[in-house]
């Protein structure tokens, strides 16, 4: 029996198997990858590798066994058909009869259009039979704290989320969530609505980043039109920088704070505080 993780290289797959390696022995974990080379420090700790492709469902052929519990990390290429992406996961993983799978989804309060994938992923592991949680992940720090080099250059945070709150939390809280699933008992057939312990405002955090930066730094609310307008304007992709704005527009109705305590309660802990995160961001 595995514990296997797809999307192992990537942001959060890589803080599920790091922190997998503290709970139980590495030849018990396997990293689904698709470039062998970037998870070369994971394979020099023990861990077996698999190369595979979401998008290849051949080279998930025979990657499963029976009783394998597996994390499926939802993949980021929103271009070419996610749904269909977890699908072929989902597939083999019935085929080979593991006995969990997880995957990563988002709240069930998010409307946005980054949402419907996610529904959709959900419909499909729920009606496939394989025993399955559901991880409704929330927003990430290193969604902002990741991007404080424009923040910093111009004294702004700009955002098209009005006074919304965002209870988010770090990645490496998230991938204990997920740890914790693959190596506890009594979670077969649940869904976890996962958030920070507290909702913070962006004119909360731009407060936050003045106060240890020591420079002024505001919050600009602009309209989504506008946000739009800005991302793309950075380089970022028409379709992505609507998908982001529309994750705002959520953020300002209030789709973004997750009030369950689920996160805190499956890690045994507090999650990260957004001040904690901003000062590990600005130590870099």
């Amino acid at each position: 029996m595995s514990i296997v993780v797809t999307g192992a290289t990537g942001h959060l797959g890589r803080h599920v198997v790091q922190q997998l390696l503290e709970k139980v022995p590495a030849d018990r974990i396997t990293a689904v990858v698709r470039d062998r080379d970037r998870a070369a420090d994971l394979a020099a700790r023990g861990v077996r590798l698999a190369v595979a492709d979401y998008n290849a469902p051949e080279t998930f052929d025979g990657l499963f066994a029976a009783g394998d519990r597996v994390l499926l990390v939802s993949g980021n290429e929103f271009d070419k058909g996610r749904v269909g992406q977890h699908t072929v996961v989902i597939d083999a993983a019935k085929k080979a009869g593991v006995a969990l799978l997880a995957y990563t989804s988002a709240p069930s309060s998010l409307t946005a259009a980054l949402a419907d994938d996610h529904r959709a992923t959900e419909e499909v592991l729920v009606g496939s039979g394989v025993p399955y949680v559901l991880l409704r992940n929330g927003w990430y720090h290193e969604n902002y704290t990741e991007q404080l080099a424009p923040v910093l250059e111009h004294g702004a945070v700009v955002q098209a989320a009005g006074e919304g709150r965002v209870s988010s939390a770090s990645r490496a809280d998230y991938a204990a969530a997920a740890v914790a699933v693959l190596t506890g008992e009594g979670h077969e057939n649940k869904a976890y609505e996962l958030g920070g312990d507290e909702a913070w405002s962006f004119a909360e955090y731009a407060a936050e980043l003045s106060r240890q930066t020591g420079r002024e730094i505001a919050y600009t609310p602009v309209s989504t039109e506008a946000y739009t307008g800005i991302l793309t304007g950075a380089g970022v992709p028409a379709p992505l920088a609507e998908v982001f704005a529309g994750v705002d527009a959520a953020i300002e109705k209030g789709e973004l704070v997750v009030s369950t305590g689920d996160l805190s309660r499956l890690t045994g802990r507090p999650t990260t505080p957004l001040p904690e995160a901003v000062a590990a961001a600005l130590k870099g």
